[in-house]
């Protein structure tokens, strides 16, 4: 019996060191880390390092389906307080920062980004 226990102990700790850590993506991240391509958005500057740096971060914690869903949405919420937005340069942003994506970001299907 205690070789039994001691085994389930052992199972219960491997399961959770395998686990990976999730971490929960919110509408704030996705605007403080976007927050710098403002200029970029509407096409009046450059993606700057820092815009650059903020993409690669949210890329990062965009990790799963719903967290990609999640900052498309937040994107979406936000895009009416952004003036002058440029709808095409929100596919372009990814790549002019390094980070590429295998999907198109639609501002009116975000539920169906994988």
């Amino acid at each position: 019996m205690k070789g039994l226990v001691v085994s389930l102990l052992l199972l219960v700790v491997m399961a959770y060191v395998m686990l990976e850590p999730c971490q929960a993506l919110t509408c704030q991240d996705v605007t403080s880390n976007l927050a710098p391509c403002g200029n970029y958005l509407t096409g009046k500057g450059a993606a700057t390092q820092q815009c650059c740096t903020g993409v690669q971060k949210l890329n990062g914690l965009a990790n799963n389906t719903a967290n990609r869903r999640l900052a498309c949405n937040c994107m979406k919420a936000n895009a009416s307080r952004l003036k002058g937005l440029r709808y095409e340069l929100i596919n372009q942003l990814p790549s002019r920062c390094g980070v590429g994506l295998s999907f198109t970001i639609d501002l009116n299907k975000c539920n169906s980004i994988p």
